[in-house]
């Protein structure tokens, strides 16, 4: 057979059950969502800064990291509202290579779903308990959602599966601000499309039901750039690439139009210290035009304790990334200033 049935995992009730938030969670929880919800619906003019490392890989140095931001946080609540990235599910283009924390809890070992699922949900519950900040993951797969729901307060769907239908009609039916990005060629309008759908009611198959959603108006765009035929990486936070996408937006009549710059991946060119920069461009865009200001609601930014990034394996440097090469501390603190004074 294709197909080797390792073990029946636990449904998303069973893990919930074993691993239930605490009632600290459940407030914190709350009243994140709902300031980060006034963000994408306009009530408040306050910026959203999306940040921490590619992959979390290990739940000591993120939750170091985490600690971090959440002192940072009360310095700029007044401006800013810090989402730490947690993402525990990593797409790979070619199938190869580190999938994040879901496969496997120590990147150096076999994988092993179930113990991944449970090390998802114990590191972001740790997290919000530590530091009262709610986080953001990818949803790599749909039906892994569940595990999370009653833990996260923002959603990315990567460039690599907007355009899967499946992830849009999942997306219509959670309650916490979602992003879609471009995908990799750069496409506006599959993007666009992507927030159609997701902003849209459905019925359809989730996890062996027949489920019907309601729709979810916080789903907005992510500029994350692209890569042309020939494999160059084409960035899209240029001026005009938000004027583009603003009336495109405008064209779609779509609710709450909103969009969220990454900084890294193909607007870099992974270039990790090119998002100071590029940060700054989107801040001065953002002065240079309202509309701008009333289109970005915020920026994302991949950024660990050390810079730069390195192999599985060997000597590993505590806090140092294993996947797309990020920011280091020192720096992203300082940006994260720059952007409380210029937002």
């Amino acid at each position: 057979m294709a197909f080797t049935y390792v073990k029946q995992l636990p449904t998303p009730e069973e893990i919930k059950s074993q691993f239930p938030i605490t009632e600290r969670i459940i407030n914190v929880k709350k009243e994140r969502d709902a300031n980060i919800q006034d963000v994408f619906t306009g009530k408040s003019d306050k910026f959203i800064v999306i940040i921490g490392p590619c992959s979390a890989d290990n739940e000591d140095s993120v939750c170091d990291y985490v600690n971090r931001l959440a002192r940072v946080q009360e310095k700029v609540k007044d401006k800013l509202i810090l989402i730490p990235r947690i993402y525990t599910n990593k797409p790979r283009t070619t199938g190869e290579g580190y999938k994040g924390m879901v496969h496997q809890p120590d990147p150096e070992k076999k994988p092993d779903m179930l113990a991944g699922l449970i090390a998802i949900r114990k590191l972001h519950m740790r997290a919000i308990e530590e530091t009262g900040l709610t986080a953001a993951d990818e949803m790599l797969y749909p039906e892994n959602w569940a595990y999370l729901s009653d833990l996260l307060s923002y959603v990315a769907i990567g460039a690599r599966s907007v355009e899967n239908q499946q992830h849009r009609l999942t997306v219509s039916g959670i309650e916490i601000p979602a992003g879609m990005k471009n995908p990799t060629s750069g496409d506006f309008s599959v993007m666009l499309n992507s927030v159609v759908a997701a902003q849209s009611s459905h019925d359809f198959i989730f996890r062996g039901y027949e489920v019907r959603t309601t729709g979810n108006e916080l789903t907005h765009t992510i500029l994350r750039g692209a890569v042309n035929k020939h494999g160059n990486a084409q960035p899209n936070y240029h001026y005009e690439d938000l004027v583009r996408l603003l009336n495109m937006y405008h064209e779609k009549a779509l609710k709450n139009p909103a969009c969220i710059v990454d900084a890294n991946h193909s607007n870099s060119n992974k270039q990790y210290k090119e998002q100071i920069r590029i940060v700054k461009e989107i801040l001065h865009s953002r002065k240079h035009s309202n509309d701008i200001a009333q289109l970005v609601k915020g920026v994302m930014i991949e950024s660990y304790i050390e810079g730069g990034c390195q192999k599985i394996g060997g000597e590993h440097i505590y806090g140092k990334s294993i996947t797309d090469p990020c920011l280091d501390w020192a720096s992203s603190e300082q940006l994260i200033y720059y952007i409380a004074d210029h937002a």
